[in-house]
């Protein structure tokens, strides 16, 4: 069999509350319902990924997993992946070593008890990470993460131990065996979608969406042999009725075109590996790992 021409990757950031508790830092129980509504919308959306036979993948926070274990026993019993996605939410820039790594800790130890897996695959939230990530990452035995966008729609390898200021050029890091899924916030639901007082208008027609994540898949499909199409899509947001309806057509949009194949972003990482080793991945891409950078 050959290998497809694209893959698409449906991703849910399955956040509840803890986005609202952790990032938002709100006191404000209407708007912490908000991410409660998040486990309202996960019945229909894991039914219509069935409709579709899609393998899916889930980033969940460890206080999502503690909150909503039947919930997410049921995104494992479907078949879906499950990745880590922080402990409640938080900036993992926000904090010193110590606190990074307990971060890491309580996501693990939650989906460990809860869904009995050990996620291969990180997400940060709200795609923030510190100068140590990808370090920790991979001591924690990761082997992808998806929270930069150095591609559209191929993955690469990560690097540790850029240096960057004002008065000296970029410094290129070594690039290690942390595999890259990239995302972008232009095909995220969450901004163009979500209303936040004095943080983001959000509100825009679902029209507006289905034509922008159309277009971008179409160049994907056109341009990028054997790529991959991440959506990024929360239930709290894309669960709401016009959002949901707007879903269900663009995947029947993309399960049209041929070669396209639906796959969780663990399963498209681990053929890439294969594919792309990493000293010839790097040989082959000179200027994603800094060979032919200039340090005065």
């Amino acid at each position: 069999m050959s290998d497809p021409k694209l893959s698409c990757c449906i991703t849910f950031d399955f956040d509840a509350m803890s986005g609202w508790i952790g990032t938002a830092k709100t006191q404000n129980p209407s708007m912490i319902s908000r991410g409660q509504f998040g486990a309202v919308a996960m019945p229909r959306l894991l039914d219509l990924l069935d409709s579709h036979d899609i393998r899916a993948s889930f980033a969940v926070p460890g206080h999502t997993a503690y909150a909503y274990p039947r919930l997410v026993d049921q995104i494992c019993d479907r078949g879906h992946e499950i990745l880590h996605h922080g402990w409640v939410h938080e900036n993992p820039a926000a904090f010193d070593e110590a606190g990074e790594r307990r971060i890491l800790e309580l996501g693990l130890q939650a989906l460990e008890r809860v869904a009995g897996v050990r996620p291969l695959g990180y997400r940060s939230p709200a795609w923030d990470l510190s100068p140590r990530s990808v370090d920790l990452l991979l001591e924690y035995g990761f082997q992808y993460e998806s929270s930069c966008m150095g591609h559209d729609f191929y993955p690469y390898y990560l690097r540790s131990g850029d240096r960057w200021s004002l008065d000296r050029a970029y410094h290129f890091g070594a690039t290690v065996d942390l595999i890259e899924l990239p995302v972008t916030w232009l095909l995220d639901d969450f901004p163009a979608a979500e209303f936040v007082l004095g943080m983001n208008t959000g509100l825009q027609a679902p029209s507006t969406l289905e034509e922008n994540w159309r277009a971008d898949f179409d160049y994907a499909w056109r341009s990028c042999p054997g790529g991959i199409f991440t959506l990024t899509l929360h239930p709290q947001t894309v669960g709401r009725g016009r959002y949901f309806l707007m879903l269900e057509r663009l995947l029947a949009y993309y399960a049209s075109y041929p070669g396209v194949v639906f796959e969780s972003l663990g399963d498209y990482a681990q053929r890439w590996r294969e594919h792309n080793p990493l000293a010839q991945w790097a040989a082959a891409n000179p200027d994603l790992t800094g060979v032919h950078a200039i340090e005065p």
